[in-house]
């Protein structure tokens, strides 16, 4: 068979919304995936320096973090979009006004506000900590980002208004959104990837299970979708696989030969 890229989302995806793991059989999957000559990539939201143990252990091929704004194969970093300082600074600004709470994401670092006591950000931050993932603060004089999440309980319109040239909005939850630079998502780091090694849109295999999944699930004709998803992604996929927990990985991927 031709080689192949399989693109994979980490949270209710791979990641186990019961253990927070990687199930051992998921794992046995993407390594005769790899074995039977296909290429494995996380496509994630989250950024590099968010990237769990349990994943780095898959030895994927590689990664697409950030919404597109990170591309690495193995140890080459090939594409990575920082926002400049300047519109860090705006951000910043503008956050001062504002009924919101940001984390700024970076590939290095995570930045959380100073005031953790928003309960839903007190908890996203003692989970990073407790992953060990790098963190600081939006006060730190080097705060920079690749792109940042915002969590708020009034009416952020405004907000939106002044951001939508240079960024685009995911709206996750009604109290929640993801916010990326123009030009960068799911979908553009696959097409990056499918220019780099000469392969088509046909070649690739996609599996999510949330709204951030979306331009990568629309953007390719074989999209898998889990068990668990939101509800709206059933019906842009090719093919409803099981959750992980329940051998999804591993009936997708023999339902398309690829193991």
């Amino acid at each position: 068979m031709k080689q192949k890229l399989l693109f994979f989302d980490i949270d209710g995806t791979l990641l186990s919304e019961k253990t927070h793991q990687v199930p051992q059989s998921a794992i046995n999957d993407l390594k005769q995936a790899k074995r039977n000559g296909h290429m494995v990539f996380i496509n994630t939201g989250r950024t590099r320096s968010t990237i769990n143990q349990c994943i780095e252990e898959i030895n994927p091929d590689g990664y697409v973090c950030g919404c597109g704004t990170y591309i690495s194969h193995f140890n080459d970093v090939l594409y990575h979009h920082q926002v400049s300082k300047e519109t860090c600074h705006q951000l910043l600004s503008l956050l001062e006004n504002q009924p919101i709470d940001a984390i700024f994401e970076a590939s290095d670092k995570v930045y959380f506000p100073q005031d953790l006591s928003d309960p839903k950000v007190h908890y996203f931050y003692n989970q990073y900590n407790s992953a060990s993932f790098p963190l600081g603060f939006l006060n730190d004089k080097d705060v920079h980002l690749d792109k940042f999440c915002i969590q708020f309980y009034q009416d952020v319109s405004s907000f939106y208004q002044k951001i939508e040239s240079k960024f685009d909005i995911i709206k996750r939850k009604k109290d929640f959104s993801e916010i990326v630079p123009k030009g960068h998502s799911k979908a553009t780091g696959i097409q990056y990837l499918i220019d780099y090694f000469h392969l088509s849109l046909d070649d690739c295999y996609v599996f999510g299970d949330s709204m951030n999944d979306i331009s990568m699930l629309t953007y390719v004709k074989h999209a898998v979708v889990m068990k668990n998803s939101d509800q709206p992604l059933f019906e842009i996929a090719e093919y409803i696989t099981d959750d992980v927990d329940n051998n999804g990985i591993e009936k997708a991927l023999k339902h398309y030969h690829l193991i």
